[in-house]
């Protein structure tokens, strides 16, 4: 990196912390590049409490929970911004797994991309999109889980407050419930901010997502045939919730 480029970072970076963010959002525009799609950048972010996200999507987001606060729904993160060090630890972490546990390692990859993305691929790299529950009810285990978000479960308040509100504030849940949807499994807790990530998708359309995926060493790669990146592109990325389609 260049002196011209560190400068403006380390200005950028400082100015953040300093200007409110609706300010500092309008001054940094919402460019992305390759290497941020792919997670691999130094985005600017800003950080709240549990979660980074791009600086216009944490002024939504700290509207949203500030209105939700007057219904006595209290938004918690549980995960935002990822770069692709870190889903690749989660990769890394589930294939071994489940090759230990004696899947092939086709079967372990497709029990992966159930929930989780291949690294570079992932919408929590671009700094928009957050992982949101209601952080008032106590809850034993893992609280990611579709049935805690219906029913009777926990998080029912919390649902019916989004599914009402959520969109008034620019975010949209990703995998929806409808039935005819393929690709990731449905998923009540994962919302992305849309003024951004609508503009980031159809610049990750423009990348050869084909010729990046066979070119990283991941592990279980050497399956990633010409014919599962089709699929996994076509369902996994792009069959989400149409209001998301840039």
């Amino acid at each position: 990196m260049n002196r011209r480029n560190f400068t403006k970072i380390t200005f950028l970076g400082g100015i953040a912390t300093t200007l409110p963010l609706d300010l500092f959002a309008s001054i940094v525009g919402d460019s992305i590049s390759e290497e941020e799609l792919l997670g691999k950048g130094s985005p600017l972010l800003h950080t709240g409490t549990n979660y980074r996200l791009r600086p216009e999507a944490a002024t939504a987001f700290e509207d949203m929970r500030k209105a939700a606060l007057k219904d006595k729904i209290q938004i918690k993160a549980v995960s935002s911004y990822r770069d692709y060090a870190h889903q690749n630890r989660i990769w890394e972490r589930k294939y071994n797994r489940f090759r230990e546990s004696g899947l092939s390692p086709i079967a372990s990859i497709q029990k992966i991309i159930a929930y989780s993305t291949i690294p570079g691929t992932s919408r929590h790299h671009w700094g928009t999109d957050i992982d949101l529950i209601d952080g008032t009810p106590k809850v034993n285990g893992d609280v990611l889980v579709p049935s805690k978000f219906h029913g009777s479960g926990p998080f029912c308040d919390f649902k019916e407050w989004m599914d009402e509100h959520s969109q008034e504030f620019g975010f949209y849940l990703v995998y929806t419930d409808t039935p005819s949807r393929k690709g990731f499994k449905y998923e009540p807790w994962h919302y992305s901010y849309a003024p951004l990530s609508k503009k980031y998708l159809r610049t990750y359309k423009t990348l050869d997502i084909k010729a990046i995926l066979q070119k990283e060493q991941l592990v279980g790669s050497n399956d990633f045939t010409s014919s599962f990146i089709e699929h996994y592109i076509n369902e996994n990325i792009l069959d989400i919730n149409p209001d998301l389609l840039g």
